[in-house]
Order: structure tokens, then sequence, then C-alpha cells
């Protein structure tokens, strides 16, 4: 592409107008993504009964939540469904501290608040999700936390309000 070709399509670039999403409450997601069989009995758990499922390995033992048909390391089918949770230990975290819109609810979200990566009881895999903070000091790695679920479900992994600390 010779130089006048390239400064012009440079400038036909800077005329484009940009997309913005001004929140979820206002613009719509056009698309279908299906979770499959294994992706759809967990939502449905979560959404009907609130409760996790897994599925284990039958050469490994390996529980996987979110369920997956598949052991990565051993390349077997899974089909044992296992009941894992509700009680999570908190693996790892993050701390977010400025406010941001939600691009899935449009709200604003309050601050600080974790994002969390957690082991439910009976699980081999970390299952991410939101939890509150009062005292920064009181977070660290091994804190047992359970769902807060809402009171209307969708089969969704939304359908947990966020994780709590559980004060034993």
């Amino acid at each position: 592409m010779s130089p006048e070709e390239k400064s012009s399509k440079e400038q036909e670039l800077q005329k484009e107008d940009l997309l913005t999403i001004h929140s979820a409450k206002e613009a719509e997601q056009p698309f279908h993504y299906s979770v499959g069989r294994y992706g759809s009995r967990f939502l449905e758990e979560m959404q009907k009964n609130k409760r996790f499922v897994g599925v284990r390995c039958p050469k490994c033992s390996k529980v996987y939540v979110p369920p997956r048909e598949v052991c990565g390391p051993c390349f077997v089918k899974m089909e044992e469904e296992v009941e894992v949770g509700p009680r999570a230990t908190l693996e790892t975290f993050t701390i977010i501290r400025f406010p941001y819109i939600d691009p899935e609810t449009g709200d604003l979200r309050p601050v600080p608040f974790g994002y969390g990566f957690f082991k439910l009881d009976g699980s081999d895999t970390l299952f991410q999700h939101y939890f509150p903070i009062d005292d920064e000091s009181k977070i660290k790695i091994g804190l047992k936390f359970e769902p807060i679920w809402k009171e209307e479900r969708v089969g969704s992994v939304r359908d947990i309000e966020q994780f709590v600390l559980v004060e034993d």
C-alpha cells in the first residue's frame, strides 16, 4: 500500500463513528449462545434448586464446576454428576475500588467489592463470582463463603447475587 493510500485509509477510519453502549438496559445484545447439555443442567439446578452440580472424571476423580463433557488431562468422557458446595473457599481475589456501570445490569456497582475465584466444597476447579467487602483487612485466601441466591432466578450465573463471608 502506497503512503497516499495508507493516509487516505487512516482518514476514512477517523471519520467512522465509534460504537458506544450506554447500558444493558438500553442496548440489545442480538446473539444466542448454547451452553450445551452440561451447562444447561448446571444452570437449571441453580435456578430451580439453588444448588451447584459438577461432574466427576471416572479416571482421575477430578470434579469440575461448571461441568464439562471431557476431562482435560485424561481426555475421557465424564457423566457422573455430583452435588458440590454450597460453601466455598476463597482461592484468589482482587478488590475493585473504582465505580463502574455493570454491563449486565446497567446499574452502578458500589465499591469496594471483591471478585473472587472460589473452590466449592467437593470441587477441584474454581468458580468466579462477586463478594462484598466491609473491611478489606479481613479478606484473605482460605476464608469460607456461601452464595446468596436471588429470589427470582432465570437460569444464569447471575442467579447468585453474591458470595458472602461465613462467620463461624
